[in-house]
């Protein structure tokens, strides 16, 4: 098939899909368009990158700046997005009470751009990532939250799926390139790796895996079939994409989080005792790991060297280049300055971040940001476990997610910056307060 005719096809099969979720999807609000454009651009590529699309990804001269037409995106939608969120009447107060962890890890990051390099960076950068609590919110906000969480990954998924095929197999100078180390051709897709593409399948798949498991809830037969046969072909087109882009850590996080999220609906597993079991799982783990050495003996499984590809060295120079340990270097600023240009020259492939999201945070914040993110995983974990006997549907979905993200990130940075996963982990860990009704509402809503 020429190219072109697979690009029209494309083109058409997304607008058709998306036009269809719209007029016949259940959730309809139009502000979730909002998530969908921000979680879009920061799965693929950033609009100036779509702009000089034939550039690739680059982490050279306009690292520390950015673009400003990226700026301006970003800061639109975090300003519609605040505007949609103030008319719908968020209590801010209760909002902070409702998730003390998250609250006090990001103003902790705030209060860290005063010690930063260049506090005018750090502080650009804090203002931008305010736009993962604000598209999680505008989600979680919705009348029917798991309906509307369905609704926009679906609708990314339609976006960035079937692009990503079209890249690999007809558009191959946007969609395929050549590994780093061994000279190899990879898939990248519509990302501009194969991590990135890697990720967007774990998350597409976990979430589409979920709604097909409760698809045969839905009591119109057409409907039910129509979606049945959706599902299938996302799930089969994030697979298959997994498989060509080779990410082992995001097709063993997806294995992971969806076995949990299948394990816990059995009838031998007990809900209310589920953090009991996770807690012997990790005992086994740090057994199996001390006798057996089963860290190095699952890479090897894998195909993958013990290095990581050279992660673990990464990790040991950009340690022993801490100097900081208690608060960090700020907000997201570690690597600006001399330590950048320090690694930029032992490594030729100018890296931007540790690959471990965990390093990162502290190496930015210190040890004060790990203890409050360490507090913002268990407090979650915690409230995911409680809500297993409240909302089991909603809440298996949020184990998957959550078991993906904190796994992904022993290889990737995925707490930072404007990031596709650091959104979904927003949306799973938010706890939104009640909406303050205008005096008619309520007026309406005793009636």
């Amino acid at each position: 098939m020429p190219a072109s005719l697979a690009t029209l096809l494309t083109v058409a099969g997304v607008l058709f899909l998306l036009w269809r979720d719209a007029v016949h999807g259940e959730a309809r609000s139009p502000a979730l368009w909002l998530p969908v454009m921000w979680l879009t651009i920061t799965g693929s590529r950033f609009v100036s990158q779509w702009i000089d699309l034939g550039a690739g990804a680059g982490s050279g001269d306009n690292y520390t700046e950015g673009s400003p037409i990226d700026a301006a995106y970003f800061g639109s939608l975090i300003a519609i997005g605040t505007l949609v969120l103030l008319r719908r009447r968020l209590d801010l107060w209760s909002l902070v009470r409702a998730n003390a962890w998250m609250a006090a890890f990001a103003l902790y990051g705030l209060a860290s751009v005063a010690w930063a390099d260049d506090p005018s960076i750090a502080g650009k950068r804090w203002i931008k990532a305010l736009g993962h609590p604000v598209m999680a919110l505008i989600i979680l906000t919705e009348p029917d939250p798991k309906a509307a969480f369905l609704t926009v990954i679906k609708r990314c998924a339609f976006v960035l799926l079937p692009v990503s095929v079209l890249f690999i197999k007809y558009l191959p100078q946007f969609g395929r390139g050549f590994d780093d180390w061994s000279g190899q051709p990879v898939n990248s897709g519509i990302g501009l790796t194969k991590n990135d593409l890697g990720y967007i399948c774990m998350i597409s798949g976990i979430v589409i895996a979920w709604h097909l498991l409760t698809i045969m809830r839905i009591e119109d037969a057409a409907r039910r079939r129509s979606e049945l046969l959706l599902g299938l072909g996302l799930l089969s087109a994030a697979l298959w994409l997994l498989e060509l882009s080779d990410s082992k850590t995001s097709f063993v996080t997806m294995v992971l989080g969806i076995g949990a999220m299948v394990l816990v609906g059995t009838p031998f597993v007990s809900r209310r005792y589920f953090g009991t079991y996770m807690l012997l799982a990790i005992l086994l783990g740090w057994g199996l790991e001390f006798s057996f050495d089963l860290y190095e003996s699952v890479l090897r499984l894998l195909g993958r060297d013990p290095s990581l590809t050279d992660r673990t060295t990464i990790w040991a120079e950009v340690l022993a280049l801490q100097q900081r340990p208690l608060l960090g270097y700020g907000f997201e600023s570690f690597w600006l300055g001399e330590r950048l240009q320090l690694l930029w020259e032992r490594w030729w492939w100018r890296p931007t971040q540790a690959h471990n999201g965990y390093i990162e945070t502290y190496l930015n914040q210190g040890l004060v940001g790990v203890a409050l993110l360490a507090g913002v995983l268990l407090s979650n974990f915690r409230r995911i476990a409680q809500q297993l006997e409240t909302d089991f549907d909603f809440a298996r979905l949020r184990l998957a997610l959550f078991l993906a993200i904190v796994l992904f990130n022993w290889t990737e940075a995925g707490f930072r910056g404007v990031s596709f996963v650091w959104t979904i982990f927003h949306i799973i860990a938010l706890e939104p307060p009640p909406r303050r009704l205008p005096q008619a509402e309520q007026r309406e809503s005793f009636a």
